[in-house]
């Protein structure tokens, strides 16, 4: 029978920032690191096996890039998963990205020890379904949504006058 801890899995290349990662969760009581792993290929069978209740997945990695391992899973897991960077701040465009592909948010990693209380509050969180986007990366999705719609209407509008024409 699984504990009332929240299980995570965390898949990064960088095996000081895992360590710190494990360190940094292992001190709450509500958490417990089941796995941590390198990379997206050696996570695939973890995430099968431990079942972990939120994924911490680094962005970009060697092999296949966290983004296109979230897109690997989409179909058959469904946890939560957020998303590690410590290049990209919020409203990044890999952070967008990630969000568009169902990443339920992303964290800087190179704050992990800083604003541990935040990570820890993100996981527990996206494990019980309550965690929202950071406000900028809500913001710039939403712009980059507009600005999609709009140029598809301009795109129809432009295909309608072209079949009216004489």
């Amino acid at each position: 029978m699984k504990s009332n801890r929240v299980h995570v899995l965390i898949v990064d290349d960088s095996v000081t920032i895992r360590a710190m990662m494990e360190s940094v969760l292992n001190n709450d009581g509500e958490i417990k690191v089941v796995g941590e792993v390198g990379s997206a290929e050696e996570a695939e069978e973890l995430l099968r096996d431990l079942q972990p209740d939120v994924t911490l997945l680094d962005i970009q990695m060697p092999g296949m890039s966290g983004l296109d391992f979230l897109n690997a899973i989409k179909g058959w897991h469904c946890k939560p998963v957020i998303m590690l960077s410590s290049l990209s701040a919020a409203g990044a465009p890999e952070r967008i990205e990630a969000l568009k592909r169902g990443a339920a948010g992303s964290f800087n990693k190179a704050n992990a020890v800083r604003e541990s209380s935040q990570l820890i509050r993100m996981i527990k969180g996206a494990a019980h379904g309550t965690l929202r986007p950071d406000p900028a990366d809500a913001k710039a999705l939403a712009a980059q949504i507009k600005e999609q719609k709009a140029r598809a209407t301009a795109l129809d509008v432009t295909a309608s006058a072209r079949v009216l024409q004489p």
